[in-house]
């Protein structure tokens, strides 16, 4: 932790540095008649003291021009928030190589893995032109979190370590310091998420909308005017960084709101305040504007393949890539085949938590679970739903990762149908009935219904061939879609028996990245719901973990939080791989599965072979949108 730490400090000194003289800085064409017209402080003025420098010098990667609009397809009025995801402007974000460098910030020192000083570039502003400072994250801290009105149950759980929260400091108008009692390897990560955690607020334009800021009648003719509840429900409306539904809020983003929801059209134009250039003094982004439209997502392959979009990777899916292929020279555009870094594509989930006594001693049985695992033709699914372009294996760290090994991508992911039979007789499941189905020990045949949320088509495609592959070792597979407020609710209550999701969200881990996801932390994990709502609850709902091999992983992910050693944290890691690949928690299917992305062929600096991922990534945003550009148009 403690070399990852000087690695993240380095990189700020990096970044910080400008090779700019004053007056260096290039105009934007897009604001030129501001600037004349005295509406608007030249470039220079509108910079930070000291800029985020963009080096331009990757494979594909070149300084760009400014000018252009921007047009993108999203299924819903709510997808505005994809344009903070998208813009990816944070504290502290993922570089390409997904190490964490500071971006907004100029400068992050860590002390013990616990005392985090955050340094504001000098002279930042937000949007509006009001200055970005150490007060906007006291507003937060003092007005938000620790207001019994705007919060009633204190802190935000993702602010605290075992319960405690942080002594927030200001140091000076440009510094504000978070400090735990123990080690928190998870507040950077936080910060750079794909849905960050917002520990800041546009102070300025809030404090009009709260209680020790405004008189009480000033105040309710807001609250009235805007159909809210109260002041805090109208705060609350006000300050959505991340929802992006309030055109009047500041932002610190590359483009700002400009078009008031409900739409079915939004446009965002530039931010003249935003704090980086590219080496040639430009400030970015290239892009004067970008244009959503709305449309149902089922009809967003079609727009796509018709030219409706500059680049599009959202609602598009593998098996929308021959159709878009074929629309390539007709209307001007390529389809890239970018890499997922979940763990895996698809995955099933037996329900170690279900209330059926039966199936729930199967599914705590180690050689139950790899018996299903093995009794799957990964290989077959891959040539028949992906053309081979994508690699069968367990749900797991992909190879782009250190942390990677063979073994935990293959172990009781080969396909041995004999192999499964002997693993299920010899747990004394012998007995079959007329129909070729294994009955169970309290005398029901062995059929199970497999729940999903149905993310994707694909799903039912894969569990077709499951189907064939399983009768073949006397389970009879049943497949139901539901909503997916109601597939969660039947997970979480123990009503369902397996169910289908995506794999670990982050198959790209480096040692310092936290292996929660291997641990019995959270209720949302499919295979141990109630276990991982004991954790989040501190014992309080739930259950208590039942079977020692999920205890280990959550005593290790425990040693992990308290190590501060790099090669402690990397043994651990490898420790919970070992255990996760062996006891077949979770049944990979498919991995590496290609995300088409469909680009303008005059759209410059998006890569040829990206990642694709949600967090780490924020799926476009970690490839930095503010830096693509249009040549010839």
């Amino acid at each position: 932790m403690i070399l990852f730490f000087r690695q993240l400090v380095l990189a700020a000194l990096i970044f910080a540095a400008t090779p700019f003289a004053a007056g260096a800085y290039v105009e934007t064409p897009f604001f030129n008649e501001l600037v004349v017209q005295g509406r608007l402080p030249a470039v220079d003025a509108r910079l930070p003291e000291t800029p985020s420098v963009v080096a331009l010098n990757g494979p594909g990667l070149q300084p760009g021009i400014h000018g252009g609009q921007l047009r993108i397809l999203m299924g819903g009025s709510k997808d505005t928030r994809m344009m903070i995801v998208y813009g990816y402007a944070r504290l502290v974000g993922y570089d390409h190589d997904f190490n964490l460098t500071p971006d907004i910030l100029e400068d992050v020192e860590i002390k013990e893995g616990r005392i985090f000083t955050l340094k504001i570039r000098k002279g930042h502003r937000w949007s509006d032109g009001n200055p970005f400072t150490s007060e906007d994250f006291r507003y937060y801290w003092e007005d938000v979190v620790m207001n019994k009105e705007m919060s009633p149950t204190g802190a935000p759980r993702l602010m605290m370590i075992d319960g405690d929260v942080p002594t927030f400091e200001v140091i000076d108008k440009y510094t504000v310091r978070y400090s735990w009692p123990k080690p928190n390897p998870f507040f950077l990560p936080l910060l750079a998420g794909a849905s960050p955690l917002f520990i800041y607020r546009p102070s300025h334009y809030l404090k009009q909308f709260h209680a020790q800021y405004v008189n009480k009648e000033e105040l309710d003719k807001k609250v009235k005017a805007n159909r809210q509840r109260n002041w805090v429900s109208l705060q609350l409306r006000m300050g959505r960084q991340y929802k992006n539904t309030n055109p009047d809020l500041p932002t610190l983003q590359p483009w700002v709101l400009q078009t008031k929801p409900p739409s079915d059209r939004f446009v965002f134009t530039r931010n003249p305040y935003y704090h980086r250039v590219d080496e040639k003094g430009l400030q970015l982004p290239y892009l004067d504007r970008v244009v959503m439209t709305i449309a149902s997502s089922k009809l967003i392959p079609a727009k796509t393949g018709t030219g409706e979009s500059d680049i599009q990777a959202r609602n598009i899916q593998f098996n929308n890539y021959t159709f878009l292929k074929q629309g390539e020279k007709r209307n001007n555009f390529k389809v890239r085949l970018w890499q997922s870094a979940k763990g895996a594509q698809m995955a099933i989930y037996p329900n170690l938590n279900t209330t059926d006594p039966v199936w729930r001693k199967l599914f705590r049985t180690t050689e139950f679970r790899r018996a299903l695992s093995i009794a799957i033709d990964r290989n077959e699914i891959n040539q028949v739903i992906y053309f081979g372009l994508a690699e069968g294996g367990n749900n797991t760290i992909l190879r782009n990762s250190k942390l990677f090994r063979q073994e935990y991508a293959d172990k009781w992911a080969k396909f041995d149908i004999k192999k499964a039979n002997q693993i299920l007789d010899g747990l004394g499941l012998t007995k079959w009935d007329s129909r070729k189905i294994r009955i169970l020990p309290d005398g029901r045949p062995m059929e199970i219904t497999v729940e999903t949320a149905g993310e994707d088509s694909e799903q039912a495609d894969v569990l077709e061939l499951i189907r064939d592959s399983w009768a073949r070792i006397g389970i009879k597979l049943h497949t139901k879609l539901l909503q997916r407020e109601v597939f969660r609710n039947r997970v979480f209550a123990g009503s369902t028996l397996i169910s289908v999701w995506f794999g670990l969200e982050n198959g790209v881990p480096a040692p310092e990245t936290s292996p929660h996801e291997l641990a019995p932390t959270s209720q949302n994990q499919l295979q141990w719901p109630k276990w991982g709502q004991f954790f989040e609850t501190k014992g309080m709902s739930g259950e208590k973990i039942g079977i020692k091999e999920a205890r280990e992983l959550m005593d290790l992910n425990n040693q992990w939080i308290n190590s501060s050693d790099r090669q402690e944290k990397t043994a651990i890691w490898h420790k919970m791989l070992a255990i996760h690949a062996d006891q077949v928690f979770t049944i990979g299917l498919i991995r590496g599965v290609p995300q088409p992305v469909v680009v303008n062929n005059n759209l410059r600096n998006v890569p040829e072979k990206g990642i694709y991922n949600w967090d780490p990534g924020a799926h476009l945003g970690v490839h930095r949108p503010d830096t693509f550009w249009f040549e010839n148009k």
